[in-house]
């Protein structure tokens, strides 16, 4: 195996022991945030896949930032923005139109810099400051509630957005979040100084103190990428209007399964 640059480096400086810890900490450092955060996706989908599953691009084809559901009822309760995970598309996530789309709600599913056909760096700061240009495009484009949805990854480009009090947010859905990246890191590194090499923070906890909309925390029972621990964290943390779902059996990706048309309802209709 080729070592990055930077373990080569320090690898030469370290001896005995420390040879070891020295070597997984500069690995660690080199290449956490593409390992554990980001998996871009460079598939851009065709008029007919995007048709297929009732997407457009939004707010155009050329320089997009995401799509929006095809299909709108005259009398739409309010826009729900949606966050995705770190892996795959926003297009991928088509469920969401499903699901929001036929209780009446507009859903835009935005893209990621560096994901799909999208300019941009990987990483918290380019995430935030592009999800709070497209939270508000919406808000200027659409009147009524705006609501944002974040899942896993999205949780956190959320919560940081939502620190913004500029932008026009009436509420959050949080779907597996967890509380601060750098509390999800110790516990898969527990022996590593993890919180030295940590670029991203995503720190949910602290960006959601200033935040006064409702808040729906949704943790999935059997999650194994991001254990429900974190979500629970989350919850205790916040302290304005909040409300939290454990959906039993789930775990971090099947979780869409066992949400049925009555529990979307149960969600929106909180945070409505």
């Amino acid at each position: 195996m080729t070592l990055p640059f930077c373990s080569i480096m320090n690898v030469k400086s370290l001896w005995g022991t420390g040879l070891l810890i020295g070597l997984a900490a500069s690995l660690f450092s080199c290449n956490l945030q593409n390992r554990m955060l980001y998996y871009p996706d460079p598939h851009v989908p065709s008029e007919a896949e995007l048709a297929a599953l009732r997407l457009q691009f939004w707010p155009a084809k050329t320089d997009y930032r995401g799509f929006i559901g095809a299909t709108e009822t005259g009398n739409v309760k309010g826009t729900v923005v949606v966050f995705h995970g770190n892996g795959g598309t926003a297009d991928h996530r088509d469920y969401y139109v499903t699901a929001l789309g036929s209780m009446g709600y507009r859903v835009i599913l935005a893209e990621y810099p560096g994901y799909g056909a999208r300019k941009g760096e990987l990483g918290e700061k380019s995430f935030v400051a592009d999800a709070r240009a497209t939270v508000r495009l919406a808000a200027e484009k659409y009147p009524g509630p705006l609501f944002l949805l974040g899942e896993s990854l999205g949780c956190g480009v959320v919560a940081a957005a939502a620190r913004d009090q500029s932008l026009r947010i009436d509420a959050l859905i949080l779907i597996t979040p967890w509380d601060t990246l750098l509390a999800v890191a110790k516990s898969l590194y527990p022996l590593l100084p993890v919180g030295l090499f940590l670029k991203d923070r995503y720190d949910s906890v602290e960006n959601l103190k200033s935040f006064r909309g409702k808040i729906a925390v949704i943790g999935a029972q059997r999650d194994e990428i991001l254990p429900i621990g974190h979500a629970d964290a989350l919850y205790r943390s916040l302290t304005g209007d909040k409300k939290m779902w454990v959906i039993k059996e789930a775990g971090h990706n099947d979780w869409p399964m066992f949400v049925d048309a009555k529990k979307w309802q149960e969600f929106m209709d909180f945070v409505h």
